[in-house]
């Protein structure tokens, strides 16, 4: 810790700081994950740094970052970190949006875990922002012409089709029985409403 904090003070002035310095922050973060005084120490010295952006290229120093300001209530500077760091691990940043907001319902509805349809609520009310999704969002929604076809089978043949048109269908589309039968019951509940 002494040696990070020394190369910090004497490199405080390069553009960039030297790779060695990098890792060490990297790899500091990364031991440091349980013990978090001395994690909340090399947070704090990397956020206070002028060259910080080069330090968040790190996936481990960004989760250190990230879960110092969550673990300070600081959601909103959490969720800025994400969106400006360079780090190239996208899903990660992603998966760590979502548990920022996690958090947030957990302490609003004072609870230690959440359902997954609180979960799923969570994610689509705050989606990552594009920086983190340069490609967007991955559309789970079906094409249109699987949709079409599916609602053409539910209203000329039946609405609640058996396991052997299940499986014929999904074969059809390229899609798994489990995926028909969803569709379906989808369907349904969405006709009686």
């Amino acid at each position: 810790m002494k040696l990070f904090m020394d190369m910090l003070n004497k490199n405080e002035n390069e553009h960039p700081p030297p790779t060695k310095l990098l890792d060490l922050a990297g790899q500091l973060c990364q031991e440091f994950q349980s013990f978090f005084p001395s994690l909340e120490k090399v947070v704090e010295a990397v956020m206070g740094c002028k060259n910080k952006s080069y330090f968040l290229t790190n996936i481990h120093v960004v989760r250190a970052c990230v879960s110092v300001h969550i673990h300070n209530g600081q959601h909103d500077a959490a969720c800025r970190l994400l969106e400006y760091c360079k780090a190239e691990e996208k899903e990660e940043l992603v998966q760590l949006w979502h548990e920022i907001h996690y958090r947030r319902v957990m302490e609003k509805h004072q609870t230690d875990f959440l359902t997954p349809l609180q979960k799923f609520r969570s994610r689509k009310r705050n989606p990552p922002p594009i920086s983190l999704c340069p490609e967007g969002l991955k559309n789970r929604n079906y094409s249109e012409e699987v949709r079409q076809h599916l609602h053409r089978f539910a209203v000329e043949v039946t609405a609640n089709p058996d396991k052997k048109q299940r499986e014929g269908l999904a074969w059809n589309m390229n899609l798994q029985p489990t995926q028909v039968y969803n569709w379906f019951a989808n369907y349904r509940r969405r006709q009686k409403s």
